[in-house]
């Protein structure tokens, strides 16, 4: 037996970048023919796709867990790595992505709509492409970035026209039956339904959908029932009907306090959407009058109802009497709604040139450790997450980097002092201001090691500054072509 979910949580994990590799190309009498290492390739993108073709959420339930493929390392000869597979996970029209916090992602309406749901991480470089002027035969690689993981909410909210609203055993699901081709479970017992319908109606040239929920009852907002867990399947509907049962035999009931306590649920159901839901348009539909009771009670109670200024219609899913009546003036409000809707124009990309004196970074000291500062960036945190630390040489290309974006000079005025604690993404480390940019390109040592990071050979703190203040330490890096893969 199928089952109907509508609201699921999964993960999602990119696939992570395949690692740089340091290599250097040789062949007979060419021993040392320069670095040729190549670039790793970028991990897989999990994307979210909207299929007409599926219709519940079912399939998340069973398979919570989703991950794309992880790129593949760089080789000698300039070969580069084999991207990762991306992962596109199919899903229904009207899916609504949330974080486990409730924060709105993305509302993906219309066939083919993408979201990118996890980044997959980028690709090291390899030594090839580390390659300069002051350093041409690297002895170290990029490492990949991991790829992105979250955890999402995903919830559907039916593409409706029309929303059927009701107590249960009101007579919805048979309206949508003899209004459309849809077969819900019909019985004449309470909550026969127990899942949302969708039904397809042709009213002349208007072709429109029908939907309905399990029944409401009093007290719905708080718990009980079903028909509160569904009734995100009526937020998009044009607009909303009322179907009223005039041959119940429950006594306090009457089809004017039916309408009164599904408008109280309602506006309880979702505070934030209480003003929007009360004002779509409402259709009264006093159902069952082929049961002469019912008929009477009808035309007793129409004149309150319309001086309510509802619309009103007398129906029989039983003799279909008064169905052509409710189709077509459906389907002349939802012709007004589509009409009044504003156009939606196509998004348009819009580009903002960064700040001449942004960056791109932030120094902040560190609440939790006196003397201590954190820096925050795309940039920095990226670059530490690219260096391999069991290497010298890519460490000391990474306090390059950093000196070279101003993250040292920010730290001087803030009034680090050396062996103070600085992190950095992930890294705590105690900094030590006796590393600066330009050192390695005058005592360039053996591939994988750095004359800065040798402690016999590390420049005072003091000489640092005073050098840099004279402008006498030369850039490491001549070009920025050398940079280009931090843009």
């Amino acid at each position: 037996m199928s089952r109907f979910v509508d609201r699921v949580v999964i993960h999602v994990a990119a696939g992570d970048g395949g690692n740089g590799v340091a290599s250097v190309h040789r062949e007979k009498f060419k021993p040392l023919g320069g670095p040729d290492g190549g670039n790793g390739g970028k991990g897989g993108d999990v994307v979210l796709v909207v299929d007409s073709q599926v219709h519940t959420l079912l399939d998340f339930h069973f398979r919570p867990h989703a991950s794309a493929g992880n790129g593949k390392g760089g080789q000698g000869g300039n070969r580069d790595g084999a991207n990762g597979a991306d992962l596109e996970l199919r899903v229904p029209d009207g899916t609504v992505v949330l974080t486990p916090d409730g924060e709105l992602v993305a509302d993906l309406v219309g066939e083919g709509t993408r979201l990118v749901a996890a980044r997959g991480g980028r690709g090291g470089l390899g030594n090839a492409a580390l390659a300069s002027k002051a350093r041409k035969a690297p002895g170290f690689a990029l490492l990949g970035e991991p790829g992105e993981a979250h955890d999402l909410v995903l919830e559907l909210k039916s593409v409706a026209d029309v929303g059927l609203l009701g107590f249960p055993s009101a007579g919805k699901s048979s309206l949508i039956s003899v209004l459309s081709a849809a077969k819900p479970k019909i019985a004449d017992y309470p909550f026969t339904t127990l899942v949302p319908n969708l039904g397809v109606i042709t009213a002349g040239e208007t072709v429109f959908t029908m939907a309905d929920v399990p029944g409401l009852i009093p007290g719905a907002s708080e718990g009980k029932g079903l028909g509160l867990d569904f009734l995100r399947h009526i937020e998009r509907c044009a607009v909303l009907v009322h179907v009223v049962d005039c041959a119940t035999y429950e006594s306090g009931r009457d089809p004017l306090s039916d309408i009164d306590a599904l408008e109280a649920e309602l506006a309880k159901y979702t505070p934030s959407l209480a003003d929007d839901l009360a004002e779509r348009p409402r259709v009264v539909v006093l159902n069952k009058i082929d049961v002469p009771e019912a008929r009477d009670l009808a035309e007793i109670v129409r004149p309150d109802v319309e001086a309510r200024g509802l619309p009103v219609f007398e129906v029989s899913t039983a003799s279909r009497e008064g169905l052509r009546e409710l189709t077509f003036a459906l389907a002349k409000v939802v012709e007004e709604y589509r009409a009044a809707r504003p156009v939606q124009e196509a998004t348009r990309i819009v580009l903002r040139p960064t700040a001449v004196d942004d960056q791109g970074f932030t120094v902040v000291e560190d609440p939790n450790t006196p003397g201590g500062f954190i820096v925050r960036g795309a940039r920095p945190e990226r670059w530490i997450r690219q260096t391999d630390f069991s290497n010298d040489e890519a460490v000391g290309y990474l306090a390059d980097r950093l000196a070279r974006l101003g993250v040292e000079d920010v730290l001087v005025k803030m009034g680090a002092v050396p062996g103070c604690q600085v992190t950095i993404g992930d890294l705590v480390f105690d900094w030590e201001p006796s590393t600066p940019a330009g050192i390695a390109a005058t005592a360039l040592t053996g591939r994988g090691t750095d004359v800065r990071l040798e402690p016999n050979n590390r420049v005072g703190a003091a000489e640092r500054l005073a050098a840099k203040k004279a402008r006498r330490l030369p850039g490491v890096y001549e070009d920025d072509e050398d940079f280009e893969e931090d843009e």
